[in-house]
């Protein structure tokens, strides 16, 4: 191979699947480009665009309809075995084997790539201490947390030194922290071994520190260039929203949200974030009713205003939709302080305690966002106030009843979505939807209207017979809230509920979740994406099971206010405290 060639060389790919029952569905469409060695390509675009199956091909786990991947100067189809022995891939669900120690995983993944034996103790040593797994090398895989299992794929990816790496969504379910340290590896990877990196990312934080992106959308390369050449491309069309009488950011959005000539309208940082068709503010003028007073500034443009610019030129993402109609079909909550109440929280699951001593309290109609690192206890403490799980000590409300004693009365009245996809593989979307629907006791006409209902909201009905196993994760994620959602809730708890969907859909998710808000339904939610944490009214930042702060977005990000860092985020405020660089936080009164 030329030391000028590129390492991997995407010509003209085409990739079609059979349908079932329909016409093939391409996956790719004259798709080309190229990566050079010592050079970080970043791949986005929504669910369906074909990054997955791009690296599929890029692997040699798939051979192309037309066109070719040249990898390394070998031909992807004939030459599959002598790439596969200098590629490394991590797909979106790596193969670790969860009843393996890391130790175990790593000597498994060298076995299976002929490491030599004499190479393994330094190349173990260096992985586990830049992926900082080496305290942790006799756990079992199966109980680290979601960030440490994402690592230690990572390290048995690298196990033998690749000249390709091919990371398919990384960071996807992993905190901020983590997903930081992986870059990080990923970068000294580059640095010291001079090789080359493609990887999609659901992050467009994460495509805009590549050096170069490509952008997918069903199949088809819409652009690629440098971040930089995007920014500079809708340079004039961004506008910060800042609220000057009190009116929550949250309710500014959901105004803006479908204007017509509005791209994108995101909450951070405590203002909106619009993103405009034209280079002029004009079309928010009259948006907003009396009372709700805004001043609108421009401000620096990004690679994600960039991507969903490009979206909406693409497709017609800037039509108005209609929000759900989440009333509740039966009676009010009982008038009480709080729909949701714990007090001096614990579990424990024997010497290990999981959750110790966590208080808050959640009013109808709010969002109430509780963020940690991979591990903190977040969705423990979901499974507790969703009467999953039974408190070892504390005091848990839900919907004015003592969970320990009428759990089957609160149970009734909320809707929840797991973490982990927990819906039936094996079965389609409708009868998913069946089955969970009479599990919460719906039948009949009544059954079939919110059935439909589901199919029709959440764009689902083009797969209603489709297994829900086999659905993109962006789809699975759909079926799943719209499972919770069928026997309409007066609380919401969802645990995680964007992970690993797109930017697009993260941002349908959300518009979804504020209108169920601005309703009156309370939402209780766990996010790894920090910029979701600014749609709370208020959140608990934990970890090791313990408190860390409880806050509005505003009085969160305060704690990270420094003279250096005078405007941060909810992520450097998460960093910062993750880390114990944050200020003190006033604890709320507990009474």
């Amino acid at each position: 191979m030329n030391p000028a060639d590129p390492i991997l060389a995407i010509q003209d790919l085409h990739k079609s699947f059979a349908g079932k029952a329909k016409a093939p569905v391409a996956a790719l469409r004259g798709v080309s480009f190229a990566v050079q060695p010592r050079e970080v390509v970043g791949l986005v675009g929504p669910d369906g665009a074909g990054k997955t199956t791009l690296m599929r091909l890029a692997a040699g786990l798939l051979v192309p309809d037309q066109g070719s991947a040249t990898v390394l100067g070998l031909d992807s189809v004939r030459d599959t075995l002598l790439i596969q022995g200098r590629v490394s891939y991590m797909p979106q669900k790596f193969g670790l084997y969860q009843d393996l120690t890391c130790q175990e995983n790593l000597d498994l993944y060298a076995d299976l790539q002929s490491v030599e034996l004499a190479a393994r103790p330094a190349r173990y040593t260096r992985l586990l201490e830049m992926t900082g797994l080496a305290p942790f090398s006799d756990r079992l895989a199966g109980h680290l947390s979601g960030g440490m299992k994402q690592k230690l794929g990572l390290a048995c990816a690298l196990v033998k030194s690749p000249e390709l790496l091919l990371l398919d969504e990384p960071t996807v379910g992993v905190d901020p922290v983590s997903r930081r340290e992986l870059w990080r590896i990923v970068g000294e990877m580059v640095a010291s071994e001079g090789l080359g990196v493609l990887a999609a990312t659901a992050y467009l934080d994460e495509a805009e520190k590549c050096q170069r992106v490509v952008v997918l959308h069903e199949g088809l390369k819409l652009a690629e260039g440098e971040p930089a050449m995007f920014r500079e491309q809708v340079r004039g069309h961004s506008f910060a929203v800042v609220p000057t009488s009190g009116t929550r950011p949250r309710s500014i959005q959901a105004r803006l949200v479908g204007q017509p000539g509005v791209v994108d309208a995101t909450i951070r940082g405590g203002r909106v974030r619009v993103v405009t068709e034209g280079a002029s503010p004009q079309v928010m003028e009259g948006t907003f009713p009396a009372g709700m007073a805004a001043e609108i500034r421009p401000v620096e443009p990004t690679f994600e205003d960039a991507f969903m610019k490009l979206q909406a030129d693409t497709q017609d993402a800037t039509a108005a939709r209609t929000a759900p109609s989440p009333a509740a079909s039966h009676s009010p909550l009982p008038a009480s302080d709080s729909v949701v109440h714990t007090r001096g929280l614990v579990k424990r699951f024997g010497s290990f305690t999981a959750v110790s001593d966590i208080g808050f309290d959640v009013h109808q109609g709010e969002i109430f966002g509780l963020l940690g690192p991979n591990g903190a206890g977040k969705s423990t403490t979901f499974r507790m106030l969703c009467g999953l799980s039974k408190a070892t000590a504390g005091e848990v409300r839900v919907a004015g009843r003592d969970l320990r004693r009428t759990g089957s009365y609160a149970r009734q009245r909320l809707g929840y979505m797991a973490q982990q996809f927990s819906l039936y593989g094996q079965l389609s979307v409708t009868e998913n939807l069946r089955f969970f629907g009479r599990a919460y006791g719906l039948s009949g006409k009544r059954l079939r209207t919110r059935i439909e209902w589901a199919l029709a909201e959440f764009e689902l009905a083009a797969h209603r017979d489709d297994s829900a196993g086999l659905l993109p994760g962006g789809y699975k994620q759909r079926l799943a809230m719209a499972a919770s959602l069928l026997h309409e809730p007066d609380i919401l708890f969802l645990d995680e509920p964007t992970s690993g969907v797109d930017p697009l859909a993260r941002r349908d998710f959300w518009r979804r979740i504020n209108a169920f808000a601005e309703s009156g339904v309370t939402v209780v939610v766990t996010t790894h994406f920090m910029e979701e944490a600014e749609y709370c009214d208020r959140m608990l930042i934990m970890s090791q099971g313990r408190e860390l702060a409880t806050g509005t977005p505003q009085e969160i990000r305060d704690l990270a206010r420094t003279a250096v860092h005078p405007d941060p985020t909810i992520e450097d405020a998460f960093i910062a405290l993750a880390e114990g660089t944050a200020k003190p936080s006033a604890p709320e009164a507990k009474p």
